[in-house]
């Protein structure tokens, strides 16, 4: 499989490295402002890949998926913080090409979404909060990933919630919040925790990336499956039938 990386930032790093090492798949390119031996950087000099990984900034996703579209390839998208204009083109995109849209490409987020879809029926009448931890480096905030997992605690309860970020001053937890709660420090991969809260018990699940590696093989592992879909917009759900 020939692959076409967008971004060069840690995560893009890391996919070179492991698909140069393992030599199951091919980089056609990586598109970034840096020099990247023995690579081409532009859209232009590329050759045609069989699928794109893009890892880059949500500003890219035009130029990307207009290159996607012309040359029919196979888009997984894992870049975050898309407005609501960027979710409306991938969608739209989607109609001609595969697309895998996706937060966060490991496969224990993936299994920690199914499992959220059973439990918050379960524990409806629970306090709902979540804790998101990531390094010092990430730059926003709550993580893509806190936001996919309260769209799913969301879609998966019977109650409307008031979605509280953070908490200050002097007022207590008011029924059918879910406050979410984001750290950020040293060199942490990434840590999502939802928390429910009954009468004298509590139930934490809770995700750990121990490195970027599980989302660069999950990543991998999800565009050798994307190849082989029509044309539709796909979650990892969808693609791990789970």
């Amino acid at each position: 499989m020939n692959i076409l990386l967008i971004g060069y930032g840690a995560m893009g790093k890391r996919l070179r490295t492991l698909i140069e090492t393992t030599h199951h798949h091919t980089i056609s390119g990586i598109i970034t402002t840096q020099q990247v031996t023995p690579y081409p950087q532009t859209f232009e000099n590329c050759k045609v890949a069989d699928v794109i990984i893009d890892f880059s900034h949500c500003d890219s996703i035009s130029k990307t998926l207009a290159y996607a579209i012309k040359n029919n390839i196979p888009t997984l998208i894992a870049t975050t913080g898309h407005s609501v204009e960027n979710l409306e083109l991938i969608k739209n995109t989607s109609t001609h090409i595969p697309i895998l849209l996706s937060t966060n490409t490991s496969y224990g987020v993936a299994a920690l979404i199914k499992i959220l879809k059973t439990a918050t029926p379960l524990l409806d009448s629970w306090d709902i909060e979540m804790i998101e931890k990531h390094h010092n480096k990430k730059l926003d905030a709550p993580s893509g990933t806190a936001k996919t997992l309260l769209e799913t605690i969301e879609s998966s309860s019977q109650f409307a919630h008031e979605k509280i970020f953070g908490r200050s001053g002097l007022k207590k937890r008011e029924p059918r919040e879910i406050a979410t709660h984001a750290v950020r420090g040293g060199t942490i991969v990434g840590e999502h925790s939802v928390i429910f809260c009954g009468q004298d018990e509590v139930i934490e699940i809770t995700h750990s990336a121990l490195s970027k590696d599980v989302f660069a093989y999950g990543a991998i592992k999800m565009a050798e499956i994307l190849v082989k879909q029509e044309k539709n917009l796909y979650t990892m759900q969808d693609l791990l039938k789970i």
